[in-house]
């Protein structure tokens, strides 16, 4: 581990939580210790909403320690910081357009590939989060327990996410959570949002360490290997990992 680390940044889907689950209390507890003496950021393709219920709700940290966290929803299209409130720093949402064109494009590549539409959806199959559109493959509200055995080995939401890029060729599409493609403007990816989270913490590279279950190839961790910070592979579900990993750093 570098010496000069300032900021730990954490993937959110099975790196910190099981994906779109409650943070558990140990997770929680680990957290906010690590509050205490680090800066910390949480980029996920969670809406800002998603990520009160999912993370910020659970924490249990005194307000001092809520300073040093902030949070990057929607692959960090946004980014929000605590002060006493929550308070958002920066956003680039898509405009009505835009996510006109990436609901065609979805519509149009379900076509294509021959998409098996699920019997029953839980939520949106294809959601606009303002600054996203997410596609969840049994909708956004799927019980966990289906949802793991979907696309495990990614194969399902690659074939999509290979189509969606010939209709859309000016937009980000990545991988991420058990059953998503994420999409949003070109260029705008986790590694945008840590380089401006960077920025805004007035801090380089080197001083940031990132976390995430979903580095391979066409993850939507993976834009991160490019930004010469360091990082940390977990497993899918990575928590187990991810907790040692906190409790190394303690």
């Amino acid at each position: 581990m570098k010496p000069n680390l300032e900021i730990v940044a954490f993937d959110l889907d099975d790196t910190l939580t099981l994906s779109r689950a409650p943070l558990d209390e140990e997770m929680a507890e680990l957290l906010c210790r690590l509050l205490a003496i680090k800066k910390v950021a949480v980029i996920s393709g969670a809406s800002f909403e998603q990520f009160k219920k999912q993370f910020i709700g659970r924490l249990t940290c005194v307000d001092l320690n809520l300073k040093n966290l902030l949070i990057l929803p929607t692959s960090g299209a946004s980014l929000y910081g605590y002060d006493g409130e929550w308070k958002q720093i920066y956003s680039h949402n898509l405009s009505e357009a835009e996510r006109q064109k990436i609901f065609s494009a979805f519509d149009q590549v379900f076509k294509d590939t021959n998409f098996e539409m699920p019997e029953k959806i839980y939520g949106a199959l294809v959601e606009d989060r303002g600054s996203q559109v997410t596609f969840s493959g049994l909708g956004s509200e799927a019980p966990l327990t289906l949802k793991t055995s979907w696309d495990p080995t990614h194969e399902r939401r690659k074939k999509l996410a290979e189509a969606l890029k010939k209709y859309l060729p000016d937009f980000a599409v990545s991988i991420g959570g058990a059953t998503s493609i994420d999409v949003t403007k070109r260029g705008i990816d986790k590694a945008y949002g840590l380089q401006q989270l960077l920025g805004y913490a007035h801090l380089k590279p080197e001083n940031l360490l990132y976390v995430g279950d979903a580095l391979f190839p066409g993850g939507n961790d993976a834009s991160v290997l490019g930004l010469g910070v360091e990082v940390a592979s977990v497993g899918e579900p990575g928590l187990e990992d991810t907790k040692q990993l906190i409790t190394s750093l303690l």
